[in-house]
């Protein structure tokens, strides 16, 4: 590509948005607001605090924190200055984040004190690469960035980033092994940017609900709120009449949220009695839900839900519109959309072939947006990115119109007595008994089959279901192969820090000693 043909950077976007609109509130919380001007002028304070202590391009900024401004436009300082940063999510182990330090290689850490100092301090002390620490307000350790920019005069942000420098790295969320850290470029992350303006249902001026951590995808849309003159509502942490009663008082019109967060709404008492008229657009995506409590949704909270379906080393890839949600057409609700505009998306075999039309395969793409590679792991890199193309790992199908269905992923599939089970298959069919909150199925090891098929059940709060009902279902709907050799009923299911239901945890205590994680 000619120097010519390089677009902006992601952090001249922001700038761009900051400026055009000054006296807009960008940021309120339950304490405050922030305008679009002062917001400019916080992240031009913070760059030049940074560029002070002799931090520039390259540096490494991780940073610790919840739903907070102070921690967003830090990490924009960073970025608009040429620094890589990464986040650790708020819910992360003490090893958890040691790791990442560590493969990321930052010197610098920025946390909220009050929330995470002691994790901060612990960090500090087993990390020797950390030379600087940050915290947001005023602390007993490390230097105050709110006393350090008061000292600082009058600054506006400045876009000092290049289009190819790297920006972020974000980890995955660690359910198929060791997290991964994927990089990310400043015109990797402006497509994104600019691809959920044109191809996502949102509203004309977002008031948007940060009820998810920002650390991950609810992050993603900040920026395109505030490039539609939108205002940002912060959450810290998910609560679920919070969330209920902020939309139906502040008239929040867009919020994103993953499945179980959904179903928890979708249980909630006062969801009945909840003013919902002003959402416009609940995106929800991190992983699949189930057809029949989106069904429940769409009758109790409105038409308003659109999927987005994507992964750490590529996201957006695919969309499903508000319209495409219609109970005229249920076989959609099982679809995660029509790839995004800027995604060539294609089904490969074992051998990366295409496969025949209706034939599963593993989705692979490529578009603007995808990774430069994992951090430190070239191996798995090239495995990743193979023949030019990005591997998912989910497997998929096509229909005639193009709308994509994520079957399964490919680690979570199944092996029983020689067939091939999808787990996905058989949770929708047990998430369509009226009693049932949440699932998930895996396989595990026996002498007979290989791999046993198991659903690990939730009810709902106050109902019973009979685990051979649930059984006899998914052998009439998918056959006797399909059919949970057990059913195991539990009062919640392990979720990853994201709120995905962590596969990888229920299937360990049934694969220790095993030497393997198959059949």
């Amino acid at each position: 590509m000619h120097p010519y043909q390089a677009g902006p950077t992601a952090s001249a976007l922001l700038l761009r948005a900051l400026q055009r609109h000054p006296g807009r509130t960008a940021f309120r919380w339950d304490a405050g607001e922030l305008s679009y001007r002062a917001t400019a002028e916080t992240i031009g304070r913070m760059q030049a605090v940074f560029a002070a202590a002799g931090l520039g391009p390259g540096t490494r900024v991780a940073i610790l924190a919840a739903n907070q401004v102070e921690a967003w436009c830090a990490g924009q300082a960073a970025v608009a200055s040429g620094m890589v940063t990464t986040a650790l999510h708020q819910l992360g182990s003490l090893d958890d984040h040691l790791f990442q330090l560590q493969d990321f290689s930052a010197t610098v850490l920025i946390c909220d004190a009050k929330g995470f100092g002691e994790r901060a301090q612990a960090l500090a002390a087993r990390h020797p690469g950390l030379q600087q620490v940050y915290t947001l307000a005023d602390a007993d350790f490390g230097t105050s960035l709110a006393t350090a920019i008061d000292r600082i005069g009058h600054a506006t942000m400045r876009d000092l980033s290049r289009p190819d420098g790297l920006a972020v790295v974000n980890y995955t969320g660690g359910t198929t092994g060791r997290s991964k850290g994927a990089a990310r470029t400043q015109a990797g992350i402006a497509a994104m940017v600019v691809e959920k303006l044109s191809d996502f249902d949102l509203p004309e001026t977002p008031h948007y609900l940060a009820a998810a951590p920002m650390t991950h995808v609810a992050g993603t849309v900040v920026q395109p709120t505030l490039m539609r003159g939108g205002t940002m509502r912060l959450l810290s942490g998910f609560h679920p009449g919070r969330v209920l009663e902020l939309i139906a008082t502040e008239r929040i019109n867009l919020t994103l949220l993953v499945p179980t967060m959904i179903y928890t709404l979708l249980d909630h008492p006062e969801l009945d009695r909840t003013d919902l008229s002003s959402l416009h657009t609940l995106l929800y995506g991190a992983s699949p839900m189930s057809p029949t409590r989106l069904v429940e949704g769409l009758e109790r909270i409105g038409p308003v839900f659109a999927q987005l379906y994507g992964q750490t080393e590529g996201y957006p890839v695919s969309f499903l519109k508000r319209s495409d949600h219609d109970v005229a057409q249920p076989d959609l609700f099982s679809s995660c959309g029509l790839p995004t505009s800027g995604s060539h998306v294609v089904l490969l075999d074992d051998d990366d072939q295409p496969v025949a039309p209706g034939g599963v395969g593993e989705l692979c793409v490529r578009s603007r947006q995808v990774m430069e590679g994992y951090l430190n792991q070239p191996e798995l890199t090239a495995a990743t990115l193979k023949n030019g193309w990005l591997h998912t790992g989910d497997m998929a199908r096509a229909d005639d119109r193009g709308y994509l269905y994520i079957v399964d992923r490919k680690k979570d599939m199944i092996v029983s007595g020689g067939f091939n089970v999808y787990p996905r298959d058989v949770e929708d069919v047990i998430s369509s008994h009226p009693a049932v909150a949440m699932v998930a199925v895996i396989g595990v090891p026996d002498a007979k089959w290989g791999e046993a098929v198991t659903a690990m059940v939730v009810c709902k709060p106050g109902q019973q279901v009979p685990a051979e009902v649930l059984t006899d279902m998914v052998r009439d709907r998918k056959g006797k192969v399909y059919a949970p050799k057990q059913v195991q009923f539990v009062a919640d299911l392990p979720r990853t820090a994201v709120g995905k239901i962590d596969k990888k945890v229920l299937r360990a205590p049934f694969w220790a000693g095993q030497g393997r994680n198959v059949g």
